[in-house]
């Protein structure tokens, strides 16, 4: 080197820099034409570049969270496929933080329209960050795409927000199908929980639930309300908490509607612990978690088992879907290697979606990319079958979210069970149905792994926790309930508790198909405390004597009545007296009808028997009218002894005796009942008893006293409460305390069955009837109602009540209430008298057809000058001697006939009776007689 050092010197350039310089201009060379490269290659790229047009589009997402890791996945997907296809235009993607927090969200949203100009903004998973986003985007004319939507959508939302585009509809499609299956499992009463933020978004959620209930007959119970999980320093402590709050109340279906999915994790897991997810518990969550099913751990789920998810519907058996999981499942792990599940949930594909939207849209617009109304309008009409659903707006909301599906997670995954849908019967893939009616399509696993049957969805007892149930000490008749001391069962407070009501009960609750352990504990105080003492749950049931009434259906869940019931007023029987008592087996009809029939009697038998020449029914009318009465008559008592010569009257006389044999047994049967049987009659009403103000008497314990008061209108001072034991007497209207009772039919009925001889009752007021009392929302309370129904189809609740309500001997149930034999009607005997008219008229007939054979039968006697007069006379004289006289022929007449013809006064004419006299000058074989007026 000191060689070349020293070359350098001596030459007109140092030789020790020749060397350098040569490096110099080689690299330098070297250098000029990589940059003339990099620069060539640099115009070139910018010249493409120029020649691409780039749509910038802003993404909100909450970047921390698992769902937002997803969308931003998915979203570079579609912008990568998107850029890949698309030869002069390009999507650059744009992702903001929101962290949960509305404000932050609208700071996005600012920074994105004024310094990145993005033409689009999509993303915010809350409500309360997409409502101030759309505020800010509509007055810069930015279109919005929200993947929340409200629970309840406003009617101006579009007009207060005409560039906002709901990706998500409302909640209350899922809401409904929640009802649905409340409705089909009669589950009474339920307990919301959600996840709150500062700003009470979920409170329409809320409303939306109770209000749907409420058309199913339920109600939410209670409420647990969790605070944002970034606000609570340790969650599974408060969860904790909370959840003791919850478990002190009776119902056990929980419906998550809204919870972030750490704390959906420590809800859940808690719960487990402390055996809220026990047989009989029932929980639901809806599409904010059951979304997020596919993104959970198997560790997650597993704690879940039995949960109820309404999630959208989506299809996984695409072309298009399976070439986005694959996608999805290489880019999701090498961008977050943290996450352990790589399958997309219905959030990535919602966010593939909103991509896909933009980028038809750009596509339909060859022009007019920068104009926003156009972009909105053309975004509005978009119409195409995405990963998510079919993607269709109207009013600037998505039709495709009306179609939810139920699942049910079991073990470590979960399984599709049904599809519900309002509006449709039928799927293209799946059927829907109505869950209210037929309930889900597949076998539920219910937490607990319940699968036998369906779970109650309350605090059901079990032998450690026993049912408590209040039996009232108070009843009036120990036929209802009956409470001993000398009882020796632990479980029953060493109390026998016996009666109709008790028995009862007990063969409803051997009937069920599950276990119900219980206890009786007696109660002291009346009744309308035992109702509150069920309704404020000192109780939790009541059996017994209990009437169902509107007001107390307000605190307490009643079952199927077991036995009507009603008030009855109940007074002292008097007998009843009359001077024609006698008359009384016999209607007026039937008497009038029985006289008539005997004076026609006597008019044929006088007939028949005088034709037939019987010296019984000849002589003087006067002797011939006595004699067929007195005939007549003696037939009613069967001692009549005048002989019957003609067959006719023979016939008519037999059929006649049988008339009189039904009509005098009748007679003495209902005169002996009359006569015997005492009569309990009374005309006393309840407008009687308050006229004359009566004294009337009342249980104390019950209802009755007030309804006498308030209802009724009697005067308070004239109502008289009745201990228990007064009212199983009568020793109350023999002391002349009380004039009249009142008692509940049920009771009026025993009182009766005891004391029928001396009272009875009148006016019975029709209300509600006995039953068993629960609380509100059990569902115990609908399976005895079920019980009781199947033992009265089957006969055993009125063989119970003959065994328990058996009267006295002397009280039958016929006399019960109306002991009045029934008076003898004309239409109980209308046939004979109709067979004994024919029979004698017919007689009556024949009779007349061979008289007037006879009569006509010798016309040569009946010569000379023949008028109408002299016809009748002749006809009326053959009728009255009938076979004792023979025609005369004109030319054997004796001349000694002398017929005498006396006239009477005119002044007793009216009074006059004729008589044919036979004169003493004519033989007894040539008798004619001549009619005479005897005075």
């Amino acid at each position: 080197m000191h060689r070349n050092f020293g070359y350098t010197v001596e030459a007109p350039f140092p030789l020790p820099h020749t060397p350098l310089i040569r490096v110099t201009r080689r690299w330098f060379f070297y250098t000029e034409l990589i940059t003339f490269l990099l620069f060539l290659s640099h115009g070139v790229k910018a010249a493409n570049s120029n020649n691409d047009e780039i749509t910038k589009i802003g993404a909100i997402v909450d970047v921390h969270s698992h769902i937002g890791k997803e969308e931003i996945t998915a979203m570079k997907i579609a912008v990568q496929n998107f850029n890949t296809n698309s030869r002069n235009h390009k999507l650059s993607l744009q992702i903001r933080e929101h962290g949960s927090d509305p404000f932050r969200a609208a700071m996005a949203a600012e920074e994105l329209i004024k310094e990145e100009k993005v033409k689009v903004i999509i993303g915010m998973e809350t409500w309360e960050a997409a409502a101030v986003v759309a505020d800010i985007a509509s007055r810069a004319e930015v279109p919005v795409l929200s993947f929340a939507a409200p629970a309840i959508t406003p009617p101006s939302v579009s007009l207060r927000w005409p560039f906002l585009i709901r990706m998500a509809s409302n909640d209350s499609e899922e809401i409904k199908c929640i009802a649905a299956l409340a409705q089909f499992y009669n589950w009474r009463r339920v307990v919301a929980i959600y996840e709150d933020n500062a700003f009470g978004g979920n409170s329409g959620k809320l409303a939306l639930l109770s209000e749907a209930l409420q058309e199913s007959r339920s109600e939410v119970e209670s409420r647990l309300v969790l605070p944002p999980i970034s606000s609570v320093s340790d969650p599974k402590v408060f969860v904790q908490r909370e959840l003791n709050k919850v478990q002190e109340k009776q119902s056990r279906v929980f419906i998550v509607i809204q919870a972030s999915l750490p704390m959906t994790i420590h809800l859940f897991r808690e719960a487990k612990k402390m055996g809220l997810m026990g047989q009989d518990s029932v929980w639901i969550v809806t599409d904010t978690v059951a979304n997020s099913l596919d993104s959970l751990n198997t560790t997650v789920i597993s704690s879940m088992e039995g949960t109820l998810g309404i999630k959208n519907y989506y299809s996984e058996n695409g072309r298009y879907y399976r070439e986005f999981s694959e996608q999805f499942r290489r880019n999701f792990p090498n961008e977050y290697p943290e996450e352990d599940h790589f399958q997309p949930g219905f959030h990535a594909l919602r966010a593939y979606d909103s991509i896909t939207i933009i980028a038809q849209t750009i596509g339909r617009l060859t022009s007019n990319i920068n104009s926003p109304k156009m972009l909105l309008a053309n975004i509005l009409s978009s119409n195409f079958s995405g990963l998510s659903g079919q993607i269709c707006f109207i009013d600037g909301e998505i039709l495709n979210a009306e179609i939810v599906q139920i699942v049910n997670v079991v073990g470590k995954k979960y399984k599709e069970l049904d599809f519900w849908s309002p509006k449709s019967a039928e799927l293209s893939e799946n059927t829907t149905r109505d869950v209210a009616e037929a309930g889900l399509g597949g076998a539920v696993i219910w937490p607990g792994n319940l699968t036998t049957r369906s779970p109650k969805g309350w605090a059901m007892p079990t032998k450690e926790k026993r049912m408590i149930i209040g039996v009232p000490g108070a009843s009036i008749f120990d036929k209802f309930v009956k409470i001993n001391s000398a009882g020796n069962s632990s479980n029953e407070n060493k109390l026998q508790f016996d009666g109709f009501s008790i028995e009862l009960f007990r063969k409803v609750v051997a009937s069920l198909d599950y276990d119900l352990p219980y206890d009786f504990v007696q109660h002291d105080g009346d009744y309308d405390s035992l109702i509150y003492g069920v309704y404020n749950k000192s109780y939790d049931a009541a059996v017994g004597d209990l009437t169902i009434l509107g007001s107390r259906t307000k605190h307490v869940e009643f079952t199927q009545p077991y036995m009507e019931s009603g008030l009855s007023l109940i007074v002292a029987a008097k007998q009843e007296e009359s001077t024609w008592m006698f008359l009384k087996p016999f209607t007026r009809e039937m008497w009038a009808v029985t006289g008539a029939t005997f004076i026609y009697t006597m008019f044929i038998v006088w007939l028949l028997e005088h034709q037939s020449n019987n010296p019984e029914f000849q002589g003087t009318l006067k002797n011939q009218i006595g004699t067929t009465i007195w005939f007549t008559f003696s037939t009613v008592f069967f001692a009549h002894r005048e002989k019957i010569y003609s067959n006719l009257t023979r016939a008519v006389v037999v059929l006649w005796l049988f008339v009189v044999f039904v009509l005098t047994s009748s007679y003495t049967a209902s005169l002996s009942s009359v006569l015997t049987v005492r009569r309990l009659e009374t005309n006393t009403d309840i407008q009687d008893v308050k006229y004359h103000n009566w004294k009337v008497g009342c249980d104390h314990a019950s209802f009755v006293q007030n309804y006498l008061e308030n209802v009724l209108n009697f005067k308070k001072e004239n109502i008289i409460p009745l201990q228990k034991k007064e009212l199983n007497n009568i020793q109350n209207f023999e002391n002349n305390r009380i004039d009249a009772l009142f008692l509940e039919h049920p009771y009026a009925r025993l009182f009766l069955d005891k004391y029928c001889k001396k009272f009875t009752t009148t006016n019975t007021f029709k209300f509600g009837s006995l039953g068993f009392a629960f609380q509100k929302g059990s569902p115990i309370a609908l399976d005895v109602s079920r019980g009781i129904l199947d033992l009265a189809e089957n006969g055993m609740i009125e063989e119970r009540e003959k065994h328990w309500f058996s009267p006295l001997p002397e009280c039958s149930a016929n006399e019960r209430f109306n002991t009045r034999p029934e008076n003898l009607t004309l239409h109980g005997i209308w046939g004979l008298y109709i067979v004994y008219g024919a029979t004698s008229l017919i007689c009556f007939l024949v009779f007349i057809i061979r008289l007037l054979n006879k009569f006509w039968s010798h016309p040569e006697n009946y010569q000379g000058n023949i008028t109408f007069g002299n016809e009748v006379a002749r006809i009326a004289g053959y009728l009255h001697n009938g076979n004792q006289t023979n025609i005369i022929n004109p030319a054997e007449r004796a001349p000694e006939i002398n017929l005498e013809l006396a006239r009477a006064d005119e002044t007793n004419s009216s009074t006059s009776t004729w008589e044919y006299v036979l004169s003493p000058h004519i033989s007894e074989n040539h008798l004619v007689s001549s009619p005479k007026i005897e005075m």
